[in-house]
């Protein structure tokens, strides 16, 4: 998770929202992402998203079977969507966001009947820190 958050603060540098994801295999990070949306304009740029993209392309398959994914803010229905396919082990996530989280708010994806596979999830981990970055990051902005 502090790889992770590191990207997060990275992203926050980058005037980009605070929130940093890391592919784990093996004990070792195989990518590290950070939420790129603005630039280049990109509504997919997820850090889990984009962590999933480098993990698959760094492992040569769609399926990363026995990987774990650490972000630091609860994913959203779309982020759920592509950790499904892509068959994620265990899902770490520091902070909730009731607003836009997809795993235990919202759409709640894996609990649903269409959701063919669904990670083991661990929430809480480095969640002051996650959600000190994110509210500090949109006070500035107000």
């Amino acid at each position: 998770m502090r790889a992770a958050l590191g990207a997060a603060r990275d992203a926050a540098l980058a005037g980009e929202v605070p929130v940093g994801a890391a592919v784990v295999c093996d004990g070792e990070v195989i990518a590290l992402a950070a939420n790129a949306t603005r630039s280049p304009p990109d509504p997919t740029g997820h850090a889990e998203i984009r962590a999933l993209r480098m993990a698959a392309e760094a492992l040569a398959s769609q399926r990363l079977t026995g990987c774990d994914l650490f972000v630091t803010l609860e994913p959203c229905a779309m982020c759920a969507g592509a950790i499904a396919h892509a068959r994620i082990a265990r899902l770490y996530y520091a902070a909730s966001d009731p607003k836009g989280g997809a795993v235990e708010h919202g759409a709640r994806v894996f609990d649903q009947p269409q959701c063919l596979h669904r990670p083991e999830i661990y929430s809480g981990m480095g969640e002051a820190e996650a959600a000190e970055l994110l509210l500090g990051f949109f006070r500035d902005r107000r």
